[in-house]
């Protein structure tokens, strides 16, 4: 059983998932057990030069009332990713992805992106002391630039479900005014889409004021923005 998602070989899934499941490369997330099986990230070069992340996983899966004897992550993430764009919410960009079960009938399951030119973790951005560099008008632009990509998000019953601030990625071009601010999000297998947008809204921002260094005043301004792209505020913020 095999299912594709996207390629940028023009040829059968079957030789496009072999043919990225023997690519190697440098370990940027090295191979830890969980879920049933191991997940690993590595980091490749594509066709034109194109950086690409090669999600390899096996036997790791999660289980829904869908699919009780359980499903590749990769397929939850591969569905976050592509309703997401159309939220324009930025993502790295899906290059392929596939499932197929070996002879012993266990998953292997690859999940191919592109690489996002440019942008940063959140915290390695406060680390380099960019945000020193500029003024705080445009850590403010950053911070409602945030909260407008997590309200779209979120406003489309998406609920990211492992929202830290490491999966913040920022990207900030030029300076002063004509300065330009983008925002990217990054690592959906904990994905799904809730029933409404107010219990995927609760339970991602608690999660990422949990797990982020944002001070009392730059989480007020970050709330604040968010509350006004959202629409009305979240109980329990």
């Amino acid at each position: 059983m095999a299912v594709e998602c996207a390629s940028e070989m023009d040829v059968a899934h079957v030789e496009r998932f072999d043919y990225f499941w023997n690519q190697r490369g440098e370990w940027v997330e090295e191979p830890n057990r969980r879920r049933g099986g191991e997940s690993g990230v590595q980091r490749v070069s594509g066709t034109n030069s194109r950086l690409l992340y090669v999600k390899r996983q096996t036997g790791h899966i999660y289980r829904s009332w869908l699919h009780p004897f359980g499903r590749p992550t990769v397929l939850r993430e591969e569905a976050a990713i592509k309703g997401l764009r159309l939220l324009d919410v930025r993502v790295p960009e899906l290059v392929f992805c596939g499932a197929q079960r070996d002879p012993k009938r266990q998953w292997r399951a690859l999940l191919v992106t592109t690489a996002l030119e440019g942008f940063v973790e959140v915290e390695n951005w406060y680390a380099a002391g960019e945000r020193e560099r500029h003024d705080e008008a445009l850590h403010d632009r950053l911070l409602k630039e945030l909260a407008q990509t997590l309200a779209r998000m979120h406003q489309g019953r998406w609920q990211h479900g492992c929202l830290y601030a490491k999966h913040v990625f920022v990207k900030v071009t030029g300076t002063g005014d004509s300065a330009e601010v983008e925002v990217a999000l990054l690592d959906f297998e904990k994905s799904r889409q809730r029933l409404s947008r107010q219990r995927a809204a609760a339970h991602d921002m608690k999660q990422l004021r949990r797990h982020s260094s944002w001070n009392a005043t730059d989480w007020d301004k970050l709330y604040y923005f968010y509350k006004t792209a959202f629409g009305s505020a979240i109980k329990g913020l």
